[in-house]
C-alpha cells in the first residue's frame, strides 16, 4: 500500500497507546503526551519537521488521514467519547493548552472532509459554534 504522507508513523504511535488513551478520555480526561498523535494539527508554518513530527501538512493528507480506515475510525471513535462529555468543558477535559490543540484539530479535519457533521458538533459543544481561527488562516495561506 502506499503511504505518500507517511501516516504509518501515527499508526506505529498510537497502536501501543490507544486503549489507554480511549479509557482515559472515557474518564473525562486526556493524558498530554497522547494529544500530538490521538488529535494531530496542522503544522506551523516554517516548523521543523523534527520538532513537529506529528503534524499535518496539508488539507490532502489531512483527508488521507481521516480517509483511513484505521486512523479516521480511531478519531472518530476520540470524538464521539468527547460527546459524551457535553456536561464538561474542553478546558475541564484537556486543559487550556490541550483544548487550543484539540480546537485546531477539530477545525483541521472538518476542512480536509466533506462529511464530518461528527467533528462540527464538537464546536458547538465546546468552541461556541467557532472554527480556530489560527488553523484557518494557515489553511486560507496554503489554498493561495
Amino acid at each position: 500500500m502506499n503511504d505518500e504522507y507517511n501516516l504509518q508513523r501515527f499508526v506505529h504511535a498510537q497502536d501501543p497507546v490507544y486503549e489507554d488513551a480511549i479509557g482515559i478520555l472515557r474518564r473525562g480526561m486526556m493524558c498530554t503526551p497522547y494529544m500530538e498523535f490521538m488529535f494531530p494539527r496542522l503544522a506551523s508554518s516554517g516548523s521543523d519537521g523534527a520538532l513537529e513530527s506529528y503534524a499535518i501538512r496539508s488539507l490532502d493528507e489531512a483527508n488521507a488521514y481521516i480517509s483511513s480506515p484505521l486512523l479516521g475510525g480511531r478519531y472518530r471513535e476520540c470524538v464521539g467519547t468527547l460527546q459524551r462529555l457535553v456536561k464538561f468543558s474542553a478546558h475541564t477535559v484537556f486543559g487550556d493548552a490541550d483544548a487550543r490543540k484539540l480546537h485546531a484539530s477539530l477545525t483541521l479535519f472538518s476542512e480536509a472532509s466533506d462529511d464530518e457533521f461528527l467533528l462540527e458538533t464538537m464546536f458547538d459543544v465546546w468552541f461556541d459554534g467557532l472554527l480556530d481561527e489560527a488553523t484557518m488562516t494557515r489553511i486560507r495561506s496554503m489554498q493561495r
